[in-house]
């Protein structure tokens, strides 16, 4: 019984004559001062800014619905680009989202893959390359709504009330 109090008695002398010195036996000195990290993951410099909008407009639209939900309408269409990889997907309103004439149109625009990646050379099937984008109309501009238009760089499609 007097081994471990003797232990522990050699022990705590032990530590104590560490001290608040540089020794690394000292719990105290463990961890080193604290330094300021960055708080963002941008590059010195910042990042290159983008100047406009790069995408493109869809080559073929190859379908077009709308689907009444609560608060309005959901407007859904499908782009066929020519190549697979493509990205970025939006359905643009023009007229700053206003019908004009009862008529709400839309652009179908995407952004290209990288020129020379293997996405940009793949073809496969129609299916595999489709994009589907989306929109929401609400209940107070759909009032005057009675023709969707959404158009791409090769057609148009449309659905009338």
């Amino acid at each position: 019984m007097k081994t471990p109090l003797i232990a522990s008695l050699v022990l705590a002398t032990a530590l104590a004559g560490c001290g608040f010195g540089q020794s690394r036996l000292n719990p105290f000195n463990w961890f080193g001062p604290s330094r300021p990290e960055p708080t963002t993951l941008a590059p010195e410099g910042g990042y290159a800014e983008a100047r406009g909008d790069f995408r493109v407009e869809a080559a073929t639209i190859t379908r077009l619905e709308i689907k009444p939900t609560q608060g309005g309408a959901i407007v859904s269409a499908a782009g066929l680009p020519p190549t697979q990889g493509w990205w970025d997907a939006e359905l643009i309103a023009e007229n700053d989202g206003y019908p004009v004439d009862g008529v709400m149109s839309y652009r179908f625009v995407l952004a290209e893959p990288q020129p020379g990646s293997p996405a940009a050379s793949r073809v496969s099937t129609p299916e595999s390359r489709e994009v589907t984008v989306a929109a929401f109309i609400s209940n107070a501009r759909l009032a005057s709504v009675s023709k969707v238009v959404v158009s791409g760089a090769g057609n148009a499609r449309s659905v009338s009330r």
